[in-house]
């Protein structure tokens, strides 16, 4: 028998998915719009795929595969850690692509991969500021880089760098969030990191307060679990103006590259319809969270 981590975020937050559940309102509904708009451009859907990194394992070029996948799905894809090699081949495909960096120690790494997304013609650029520390309490370090907690002015300096828009991710209180929108970041992205630290807040759970307290000054996005178009309609409906997917795309894409990603996307895509459908929401712009019931 499978032993249960007490306190394992990742668990906690599908038992918070899996509690709410929604009405279903059939009279005077139209077939939903799943368009989409992000920084001015326009997609297929809300469901994105999430900054994942080092995919070669499952998937030869698994990064590019994924990105390739978002691409034909008519999805925004967001890539992580990688290579400048990687990112320009990423971009090649013609994904819209989000490209976050680490919290590098060293700004000028930072500064340097700002520059480099920007000339790779990136939609948008961010960083995971949640990867700073380890769960000892030590400064983190990822492939041999060393990492430290950003300050809003520093994140200031990033955005203002960047000139494309500037995205923080990890982000799972109220308080960074504002942060955040004072350093004059474009976007952020409510998250864990998929249980980064035991008893975390599931991200739906704090979500509505965030999106409160951003008062749409600028889009909130929500990871961490969204397995299923179902997951991703509870986020939407919480107020996330869209969501992405990480864990629940790499076995597609270990199966069948980017044509597994991109038949995720659209499966999940589908059933976000179905949802949207069943429930009275015409479009992104008229999520009625009154038909969610909550614990």
């Amino acid at each position: 028998m499978e032993e249960i981590k007490r306190g394992d975020s990742d668990r906690i937050t599908r038992e918070y998915f899996d509690s709410l559940l929604l009405e279903m309102r059939h009279m005077d509904n139209k077939m939903p719009d799943l368009s989409f708009s992000l920084f001015g451009e326009r997609f297929d859907t809300p469901i994105m795929t999430a900054a994942l990194s080092h995919l070669d394992g499952l998937c030869g070029q698994g990064t590019v595969e994924m990105a390739k996948g978002a691409k034909e799905a008519g999805a925004v894809a967001w890539v992580g850690m990688g290579d400048k090699q990687e990112l320009e081949k990423i971009t090649a495909t013609g994904a819209r692509t989000v490209k976050i960096i680490k919290p590098y120690a060293d700004n000028a790494v930072i500064f340097d991969r700002i520059a480099h997304a920007k000339s790779c013609g990136a939609l948008a650029v961010g960083m995971d500021v949640d990867h700073a520390f380890d769960g000892q309490g030590n400064y983190d370090t990822v492939m041999g880089f060393a990492m430290r907690p950003k300050t809003a002015d520093e994140i200031h300096s990033f955005v203002q760098a960047a000139g494309i828009p500037f995205i923080v991710k990890g982000i799972l209180s109220v308080q960074d969030a504002y942060k955040c929108l004072q350093a004059g970041a474009a976007g952020i992205v409510v998250s864990h990191h998929h249980g980064i630290m035991d008893y975390a807040l599931p991200p739906l759970k704090i979500l509505p307060r965030i999106v409160k307290a951003v008062g749409g000054r600028m889009p909130v996005f929500v990871d961490c679990g969204i397995a299923s178009g179902m997951d991703a309609m509870k986020a939407l409906l919480l107020g996330a103006d869209g969501v992405c997917v990480g864990r629940a795309l790499m076995e597609p894409l270990q199966k069948s590259g980017a044509q597994g990603v991109r038949d995720r996307i659209l499966e999940m895509s589908g059933a976000l319809r179905g949802a949207m459908a069943r429930t009275g929401c015409a479009d992104l712009r008229h999520m009625d969270s009154s038909v969610l019931w909550q614990p």
